[in-house]
């Protein structure tokens, strides 16, 4: 459990969460996520890096129960921790490629939002139950995937949207079997690591330097927000209701897509 790191060809690290059972993570972990990240991406070996996940899905955010035990210090935490972990991946000074199965939500988003190209399982979906959660953030990243339009509806709706349709958008690079999408990670990443590894990381620094929103700054923003619904209490209302049983409909349709 936690976050590993492995090398299963030349110039590709593969780095892998795993906090059972539906990697929601801890404080500890996103620092961890960061740390690891930054990592492989100052290593001189190192051309194209693969965030991957094991476990039901690739990631389901923060972990609320944290949250509920430990108040504003893990509120505190977790907020640094998201946007470390984020900025990390955006930052990171070779391509990152995100290999995502099921369901990749809350901070999930965040991570690919901020990755070079997706790479999903077909029963892959992407969303964003921020507002169920007595939280705000990641709309950056949310739009970085979808047109700003659709970005909004699923925000205020906390719906998900597939794999598929991120694929028609252009946000996702393919769409293969749960079987295969290991093998096309890592297809992807073996056919960018085969560049000279100064010149991609020259274009990596060029690319985030022609990008027209700053989403370091942005993300950041966004969770002031955050903070302020956690101090007024609002957060804390909200969030209360995690888990129970009315919200165990409403969870599944939106793990479904619908």
């Amino acid at each position: 459990m936690g976050v590993s790191r492995s090398s299963p060809e030349k110039g590709i690290s593969v780095v892998t969460v795993d906090f059972p059972p539906v990697n929601a993570l801890p404080v500890t972990g996103w620092s961890a996520l960061a740390e690891t990240v930054r990592a492989a991406g100052r290593d001189p070996e190192v051309r194209c890096v693969v965030l991957a996940a094991e476990g039901r899905g690739f990631n389901a955010g923060v972990d609320i129960k944290e949250i509920q035990a430990h108040g504003q210090r893990a509120l505190i935490g977790a907020n640094q921790g998201c946007a470390d972990a984020f900025a990390a991946v955006y930052e990171c000074e070779t391509p990152v490629v995100a290999a995502v199965r099921g369901f990749c939500l809350g901070g999930g988003i965040g991570l690919v939002g901020n990755a070079d190209a997706i790479v999903a399982s077909e029963d892959a979906v992407f969303g964003l139950p921020e507002l169920d959660r007595g939280a705000l953030g990641a709309a950056t990243h949310l739009a970085r995937l979808v047109p700003q339009h659709l970005m909004r509806a699923l925000y205020y709706t906390g719906r998900t949207v597939s794999a598929a349709e991120l694929h028609r958008h252009g946000s996702v690079w393919r769409v293969v079997p749960g079987a295969e999408l290991r093998a096309a990670a890592l297809e992807l990443a073996r056919e960018i690591a085969a560049k000279d590894g100064r010149l991609l990381r020259m274009a990596k620094a060029a690319i985030n330097g022609i990008d027209p929103v700053d989403v370091r700054r942005s993300y950041r923003f966004e969770q002031g927000f955050t903070f302020e619904a956690g101090l007024s209490g609002l957060a804390d209302r909200v969030r209360d209701t995690f888990g129970k049983d009315t919200d165990k409909g409403r969870d599944r349709d939106r793990e479904e897509g619908v």
